[in-house]
C-alpha cells in the first residue's frame, strides 16, 4: 500500500518529490524519486512494505517501461507461475502489472485481481488504471501539455491546477488511445427463480466468503481485523480467525473502538470472545474527537457530515490497530451488496428497485465510504482491505436475488411474514459462525453504535464554545472551516469530493 505521484510532460523531479511528500503517510517505508531515461517522466513512490517487504522497491524500472502501484494483486502468483518466473526480478506482487502489459493482449488488466491504482509509462505512452470499485485511489490532473497523476488531492494543493478528475473505478487512461472502461459492475436480480434452493443458496454465499477472506489475507506480514460487533465485521473476523487457527497462526488481532460502554465496543467484546481474537479496544472521549477532527477532516479530503462523522471511529481504530499490524480486514461493502442500510427497507416490496439501487450504490463506493476507509486509514500508515468486494462475491452477490437480502421475515423462513431483516441472506449463510443474538442483531450505522453522534455533539460544543444541540448547519459549517484552513486551494478539494446524498435514491421506510 502506497502513495505516488507521476508526472508526464509537466515537470521535474524536484516538483515530483514536493508532491510526494504530502504522502508520505500512505508509505513511510521508503520513499523514491526517479526519472525514465529517454523520456519525459517522472514517478516518485512513498511505500508501506507489505508484500515482497525486501525488494519491492519503487518505481519498478525495467528496461524501456516504469511503474508505480498503490494496492495488491492478490493472484500475483498464479499470474508469475503464468507468465513465467524467470521473467521477474523480484517478489512484488507489483511487477505483476508489468509483465501483464509486455504480453500485448487486448484485456490483460481484466487478469488482475484485487484493489490497485496504478501508472506504467514507456518512452512514447503513458496508461493509467484503477481497480474495480476503486478502492484504491488515482488522480490525474492536466497541466499544459501534460499530466500529472497522484493518489490523493492534496498532493496537487497550491499548484493552481484547474483540470483535475478521477480516474473512474474499473476504468484505464492510454494517452494512445483514451479513456476505456474495463469492467463493468453485474446488475443486480431481483426476484427468485421459481424452485431456487435458499439453502444452497446461503450455503455457496459461505464458500465464496471463505475464499474471499482467505484470499485477502495474503501477505507477507500479520493482517489484523476490524471489529465492530456489527454483523459485517464479524463475519469477516470469524472467517479470519478460523483462517488463522487452521494454520496454525497465533489467533487474529482485532481492533475496537467507541466511548465507553457504547454497544459496539459491548458487542465486540462478545465476538471477539467467540472467536477467541487477541482483542484490543480502546473508548475515546469528545474532548478526543475535538482535538483529532482537524487531522481527520484533513485526510478525509472532504466535508460531508455523514462521510465526517464514521471517518472519526475509523481514525481511533486505524492508531489502535497500527500500534500492532500494518494491514487490517474491514466489513465495507456488505451493506451495498446485501441491502444493509435502513433506507433500504423502504424497498422491501419492490426487488427490482431494490437490486436497482444496489447496483447503483456500489458504482458510487469509490468517493464515499471507500474514500473514507482509504483516506483515514492510510493516514495511519495501514492498509484496509475489504474482502467483501472481492471480484468473484461480488459477481455472486449480485446473482442472489434482492428478495432474498432483504424480505418480510424471521431467522428460520424466507417465507414468513415477520417484520423486515435486512441482509437476510448473508445472516442465514453465517449463522453458525456467531452467537444467535449478534448474528440477526438490527444493523446500527458505525458512528451511532460506537457512540460517536452523542460525543460528536459534545465535541462540537466545545469547539464552538456554544451550549445546546448542535444542528446539521452548523456541523458541517465547522468542517467546513477546518477544511479550509488546512488547504491552500480548498475548493479544489470540496470540488473533487463526493457526498453521502448524491444521487441516492431514498423510498419511506416500510
Amino acid at each position: 500500500m502506497c502513495g505516488f505521484v507521476t508526472l508526464w510532460h509537466a515537470g521535474d523531479e524536484a516538483l515530483a518529490r514536493d508532491m510526494v511528500a504530502r504522502l508520505s503517510h500512505r508509505g513511510p517505508d521508503a520513499t523514491e524519486v526517479t526519472a525514465l531515461a529517454g523520456a519525459p517522466v517522472v514517478m516518485a513512490h512513498s511505500r508501506l512494505a507489505i508484500i515482497g517487504p525486501d525488494d519491492g522497491r519503487q518505481p519498478i524500472n525495467q528496461g524501456d517501461d516504469m511503474l508505480v502501484v498503490n494496492g495488491e494483486i492478490y493472484n500475483h502468483e498464479d499470474l508469475r507461475a503464468i507468465l513465467g518466473a524467470d521473467e521477474f526480478e523480484s517478489a512484488s506482487d507489483s511487477e505483476t502489472i508489468l509483465h501483464l502489459f509486455r504480453t500485448g493482449a487486448g484485456r490483460w488488466i481484466s487478469r488482475l485481481d484485487g484493489m490497485f491504482a496504478f501508472v506504467l509509462a514507456t518512452p512514447g505512452r503513458i496508461v493509467a488504471a484503477r481497480d474495480p470499485l476503486g478502492i484504491k485511489p488515482l488522480y490525474m490532473a492536466r497541466h499544459g501539455e501534460g499530466l500529472i497523476f497522484a493518489s490523493e488531492l492534496k498532493a496537487f494543493d497550491g499548484m493552481g491546477l484547474v483540470d483535475i478528475e478521477a480516474i473512474a473505478p474499473g476504468s484505464l487512461y492510454d494517452s494512445a488511445r483514451g479513456h476505456r472502461q474495463w469492467y463493468r459492475i453485474p446488475h443486480g436480480a431481483a426476484e427468485a427463480e421459481p424452485g431456487l434452493d435458499v439453502t444452497a443458496t446461503a450455503r455457496e454465499l459461505r464458500l465464496v466468503l471463505v475464499e474471499a477472506v482467505q484470499k485477502w489475507m495474503v501477505a507477507d506480514v500479520e493482517v489484523g481485523s476490524f471489529l465492530s460487533g456489527g454483523l459485517d465485521s464479524s463475519i469477516i473476523a470469524a472467517l479470519a480467525a478460523r483462517s488463522r487457527a487452521r494454520a496454525g497462526k497465533t489467533p487474529l488481532k482485532t481492533f475496537a473502538v467507541g466511548t465507553e460502554g457504547s454497544p459496539d465496543l459491548m458487542a465486540a467484546r462478545k465476538v471477539a470472545a467467540h472467536i477467541g481474537s487477541d482483542h484490543h479496544e480502546h473508548a475515546f472521549t469528545p474532548a478526543d474527537i475535538a482535538d483529532v477532527l482537524p487531522h481527520v477532516i484533513y485526510h478525509l479530503e472532504s466535508a460531508d457530515i455523514d462521510l465526517v462523522r464514521s471517518a472519526i471511529p475509523t481514525h481511533f481504530a486505524a492508531k489502535l490497530a497500527r500500534r500492532q499490524v500494518k494491514a487490517v480486514l474491514t466489513g465495507e461493502g456488505a451493506d451495498e451488496l446485501f441491502a444493509g442500510y435502513t433506507y433500504h427497507h423502504g424497498y422491501v416490496d419492490d426487488p427490482r428497485a431494490l437490486a436497482d439501487e444496489l447496483t447503483r450504490s456500489l458504482g458510487t463506493m469509490h468517493n464515499i465510504n471507500l474514500q473514507r476507509v482509504d483516506r483515514v486509514t492510510m493516514a495511519e500508515s495501514l492498509e484496509a482491505r475489504t474482502p467483501f468486494l472481492d471480484r468473484d462475491l461480488i459477481d455472486f452477490a449480485q446473482s442472489v436475488p434482492a428478495s432474498l437480502k432483504l424480505c418480510r421475515t424471521d431467522a428460520d423462513a424466507a417465507e414468513a411474514t415477520g417484520p423486515t431483516t435486512e441482509k437476510w441472506i448473508l445472516r442465514k449463510a453465517c449463522a453458525d459462525l456467531l452467537p444467535h443474538d449478534l448474528v440477526w442483531r438490527k444493523k446500527a450505522q458505525f458512528d451511532e453504535g460506537s457512540g460517536t453522534v452523542d460525543a460528536l455533539q459534545e465535541a462540537l460544543r466545545m469547539i464552538t464554545g456554544t451550549t445546546g444541540p448542535i444542528g446539521r448547519d452548523v456541523e458541517g459549517a465547522v468542517y467546513e472551516r477546518f477544511l479550509r484552513q488546512a488547504y491552500r486551494e480548498p475548493d479544489m478539494v470540496l470540488d473533487n469530493a463526493g457526498t453521502w446524498e448524491a444521487d441516492r435514491v431514498r423510498r419511506p421506510a416500510a
